[in-house]
């Protein structure tokens, strides 16, 4: 009588794991089971396949296997399955038309790219084995549960894709020396980074707007200070600033309000830690376009600074422009910012050892006034690992890459928006 299908899964299972753990013996009676009850069952077939290759007869294997593909092409395991038998049988050229077979059917297929690396690595084709070690680990998507066995072949894998990029990596800067030599002093970062993401050493972040994006803008973690004509008068006036900030911090401090306060009904992801709490604290001049008086009142020498300039304006919106005070031992975790229209500028005022700012890829050290202008829809961090607090201005510019015509249409959408959905 024909066995169902969840009896021959059971009976398929039963031998997989009794092969698994190598009692070779107590896998042959589910299987003779499984074979009397469907003997064109392409899966019972592949299973009676692997019982025979790790019996050690690789012939009747290929048997198995050829039938289960003949019933079933289109499944890539059975083509993976037949390489592992053609590997015994010592057929390379059979074994790399099946993987190849098995990624045509599914290019995400890792196991198959896995197999193949080690198939150039045995005949000794470094450069091809990485390749298809790199098309392996590329295809695992995050969070992939991987099989135990296959574990420490994942981790070989990463190995020679390391030294193949690091190897090339050499080859460049050998072929590159003259090249460099002649534009000595010329800026080479692009280039750099360029490089560094081919070679699997540093990620590509994209922008991420919280709210709007504005398309072909480009994604520049860090603008110059040179773009920037108006920059060098207002840190001309830091210790301006700074005086203003210390009176602020010795006679108001109470006045630092905690910077994320959001409520308990919202998901807050990875703000949970600094959510409501004074770690990280914030004292506005403006705040979404409103002037905050009491403050602005005692810092004139800050706001006329902040005049020079370029400051969003936005009814209800813009400009933002506060006091960030960051305690000693806290990390503002990654995030981004709402919209890559306009650019954040922040002006060191009380700055410690061991405090960094990350953009995408690039790492920088606050220096006491001297402005840091990034694009904060690019994923970016700060911390303070220090045993002082940190404290910065912040303020937002137009992104310069708009036209006059872009921020005067951005500017009504912007507003609009959040005339709409303030509205009931």
């Amino acid at each position: 009588m024909a066995a169902d299908e969840h009896t021959l899964r059971a009976l398929i299972g039963a031998a997989e794991t009794a092969v698994a753990q190598g009692r070779f013996a107590d896998a042959r009676q589910p299987l003779l089971q499984a074979l009397n009850a469907a003997p064109d069952n392409p899966n019972v077939l592949a299973a009676a396949g692997n019982l025979a290759l790790r019996s050690g007869d690789a012939a009747a294997a290929r048997a198995f296997l050829d039938q289960a593909i003949a019933l079933e092409p289109g499944n890539p395991r059975f083509r993976v399955n037949l390489a592992s038998i053609l590997r015994v049988l010592k057929e390379p050229d059979a074994e790399l038309q099946a993987l190849d077979q098995a990624l045509s059917l599914d290019p995400y297929y890792y196991v198959a790219n896995l197999q193949k690396g080690a198939l150039f690595e045995l005949q000794g084709k470094a450069k091809a084995a990485a390749g298809a070690y790199h098309a392996a680990l590329s295809s695992i998507a995050p969070g992939t549960a991987i099989p135990a066995p296959l574990q420490s072949v994942i981790e070989r894998a990463r190995g020679l894709v390391r030294a193949n990029f690091q190897a090339l990596e050499e080859h460049l800067q050998e072929r590159m020396k003259e090249v460099r030599a002649q534009h000595a002093g010329a800026q080479a970062q692009r280039v750099d980074d360029c490089l560094a993401i081919f070679a699997g050493r540093q990620r590509v972040y994209h922008q991420q707007p919280t709210m709007t994006h504005f398309p072909r803008l480009p994604a520049i973690p860090f603008f110059e200070r040179a773009d920037f004509p108006w920059i060098q008068d207002l840190e001309a006036a830091t210790d301006d600033i700074r005086g203003e900030l210390e009176t602020l911090l010795a006679s108001s401090l109470e006045d630092f309000n905690p910077y994320v306060a959001y409520g308990p009904d919202v998901p807050l992801n990875q703000w949970k830690e600094l959510n409501n709490s004074r770690r990280w604290s914030a004292l506005f001049l403006y705040q979404d376009g409103k002037r905050i008086e009491p403050n602005i009142a005692r810092c004139p020498l800050t706001m006329a600074a902040l005049a020079r300039a370029p400051l969003v304006q936005i009814p209800n919106r813009a400009p933002t422009a506060f006091f960030s005070r960051l305690e000693p031992k806290t990390r503002i975790p990654p995030h981004t910012g709402s919209s890559n229209t306009r650019l954040t500028v922040h002006i060191p005022l009380i700055i410690q050892p061991n405090c960094g700012f990350r953009v995408g890829a690039e790492t920088r050290i606050w220096e006491l006034g001297k402005a840091l202008i990034f694009d904060d829809t690019i994923e970016h961090e700060a911390w303070n690992d220090s045993d002082q607090p940190r404290v910065v201005m912040i303020f937002d510019i137009w992104n310069p890459l708009l036209t006059p015509a872009e921020r005067d249409l951005m500017t009504v959408a912007t507003a609009a928006i959040a005339e709409f959905f303030e509205s009931p």
